[in-house]
């Protein structure tokens, strides 16, 4: 039922193709297992040519829900579909649910612009323990260098253990400048001298790591506040975003950082992380709907190159691939 049509493939225009070739294959790669759940024998619920009746709706509702879609994301999808069946009559059901998804994830991919006339542009991750913030600056790092950006990291988390060794452990990776003070320095400080470090070397890009953080504890979020703080008081202000990176196997859970997180500090974006070791895929749908906030990137494996800038159209393709 739920299965690409063969048009769609057969009219993509060589570009696409080519596009299609490296991205998609990483992308069902990374995207297996929610893919896996969400569509095994959905398909032999309506032959191809059939209607879509509410058995074989209620019967994904189950799956977009056991795939962490949400209620709110799930119920628009189902209410979209049935919309598009009523208006297509016998068109494709798989071209149906696609178009479906899309609805609900085309707005919010967004991509980051890092063009300002005051250098440097700041991005600012945020997120709680161990979900690969400063993993995700260093790969991203990478990306920016290779767009021939002048890239410069800054050594904002000092308090966790060795988060400070680890991001420099990046900038020798990717060679590229850390700014570091010693463990316990204040982060606000750290974050400072590296946008005047980086306005001093002209610098496109200032990449500030910050210490993870439990979304529930306030005198936490006060110390991401304080950063943002330093960063409006200095002239002229640089544009900036706040990047909260997340664990895309935390479910649900995803959804109430990012809602208490954009509540305390407000944030400008979301990366997806290690979205190749869960079935809870769905979780991107729910931040869609629920916060609307643009989807920056997302990541699908352990490579630089696995950290990819979100682009809806070839994750629903990834997602309903067979």
């Amino acid at each position: 039922m739920f299965s690409k049509g063969s048009k769609q493939s057969n009219d993509a225009p060589p570009a696409a193709a080519e596009k299609s070739g490296g991205l998609l294959k990483s992308l069902k790669r990374g995207l297996s297992k929610t893919r896996d759940l969400l569509l095994t024998d959905v398909g032999d619920l309506v032959p191809r040519g059939g209607k879509i009746d509410e058995a074989a709706l209620e019967e994904l509702e189950n799956r977009l829900l056991q795939a962490d879609v949400g209620i709110d994301a799930t119920s628009a999808i189902l209410d979209n579909l049935r919309e598009r069946a009523r208006k297509a009559g016998d068109g494709d059901p798989g071209d149906l649910l696609r178009a479906a998804m899309l609805d609900i994830l085309a707005p919010v991919a967004q991509p980051l612009d890092v063009s300002t006339a005051n250098k440097p542009f700041v991005i600012m991750a945020v997120g709680v323990n161990g979900v690969g913030k400063t993993t995700t600056l260093g790969k991203l790092g990478a990306h920016l260098r290779d767009s021939h950006h002048k890239v410069l990291l800054a050594a904002g988390d000092t308090f966790r253990a060795a988060a400070i060794e680890q991001l420099q452990e990046w900038g020798e990776r990717t060679g590229l400048p850390v700014i570091a003070q010693s463990h316990g320095s204040d982060a606000a400080s750290v974050v400072f001298d590296a946008i005047h470090s980086g306005r001093a070397r002209g610098s496109d890009v200032v990449l500030a790591d910050t210490a993870g953080r439990l979304h529930t504890k306030d005198y936490l979020m006060t110390e991401l506040k304080k950063v943002r703080r330093v960063i409006d008081k200095i002239e002229p202000r640089p544009d900036y975003e706040v990047l909260l990176v997340i664990d895309a196997s935390t479910g649900q859970n995803a959804l109430v950082q990012a809602k208490e997180f954009h509540q305390a500090i407000g944030l400008t974006g979301i990366v997806l992380t290690k979205l190749d070791g869960t079935a809870r895929g769905g979780i991107v749908f729910a931040l869609a709907q629920n916060l609307g906030l643009p989807i920056r990137y997302i990541g699908v494996g352990e490579r630089i190159e696995d950290l990819r800038p979100f682009d809806a159209e070839s994750f629903v393709d990834a997602l309903l691939a067979q």
